[in-house]
């Protein structure tokens, strides 16, 4: 559990960095790609390939592209339709997908968290009463996807852990995951990545330099490394520890203008379809168990 803690405060940092210093600034695929090779700089000279054989190597690989890679795709471009509020309490839907994926894994599929999800919308709405536009929807949507493929990265990383060698040191074999995410962030430039819009400030290279070294290089290393110590309920938490956390950054330190009433109602909507949905789990598991 410390190291989902540590990290979750470390991480609270990150969303409105971003958005204070790089969005509409920088472009969004460079920003992914520096990110993301800086992460993969850090862990690659501790690669040991003999550890680990193709398979798991590749496996490794895909995890990263999706949860890091494709994820940041998602999430960067998410910072240009909503506020950095908006985007830390849009991923609070993170446990649910958790769940969600973890029941397609086994074959199960549960309605009833159809419903929670639209309570949740509900409170999406309630934010952003007045000005809701194609735009904001559209943002929801890209925070979903970037929530999406983080909640598929833990649970494909739980799942193959075990199934690594015994007494394998995690820090010698991560790299592969930095360097699925870095094949990505490559591609994403090549194809969509604007050169007008490359840091001119050092503080944007600083900004950029962190959050690759410490938010993602030892931050999603010690996430992942947490989420095999702990049970999913206690990952599911974590999750959303974090929207707090980060919204108390942001409204203390960038925002102190927001619509606190408005945020608090649409924020207490959401997080009421999370209890829901909590309550909800927990009342299957005991039946199943009875």
């Amino acid at each position: 559990m410390g190291y989902l803690v540590g990290v979750t405060a470390l991480w609270a940092f990150s969303f409105s960095l971003i958005g204070v210093y790089l969005s509409g600034q920088v472009d969004s695929y460079f920003a992914v790609l520096v990110r993301i090779g800086l992460a993969a700089l850090l862990f690659v000279p501790f690669l040991r390939p003999r550890l680990l054989d193709r398979r798991h190597k590749l496996a490794l690989m895909a995890v990263g592209a999706i949860q890091l890679g494709l994820m940041y795709v998602f999430f960067y471009q998410s910072f240009l339709l909503l506020s950095v509020p908006e985007v830390l309490l849009f991923t609070i839907f993170t446990p649910l997908y958790v769940t969600l994926l973890d029941d397609a894994l086994v074959g199960r599929f549960t309605p009833f968290y159809l419903l929670t999800a639209a309570l949740a919308v509900a409170g999406a709405a309630v934010i952003r009463y007045q000005g809701v536009d194609s735009g904001f929807w559209l943002g929801f949507l890209v925070v979903q996807g970037a929530n999406l493929c983080f909640a598929f990265g833990q649970v494909a990383y739980r799942r193959l852990a075990p199934r690594l060698p015994d007494g394998l040191p995690q820090h010698s074999v991560f790299g592969w995951f930095y360097l699925g995410a870095l094949a990505l962030a490559v591609v994403a430039f090549g194809l969509f990545g604007n050169l007008q819009m490359l840091p001119t400030t050092g503080v944007q290279w600083s900004v950029l330099a962190w959050l690759g070294l410490v938010a993602s290089g030892l931050g999603y290393f010690l996430w992942n490394k947490g989420a095999t110590l702990v049970d999913a309920g206690a990952l599911a938490i974590m999750n959303n520890a974090l929207v707090p956390a980060g919204l108390l950054v942001n409204l203390l330190i960038w925002n102190r203008d927001a619509d606190l009433p408005r945020l608090a109602l649409g924020g207490a909507i959401i997080v009421a379809s999370l209890l829901v949905n909590e309550w909800w789990v927990k009342r299957r598991q005991a039946a199943s168990v009875a």
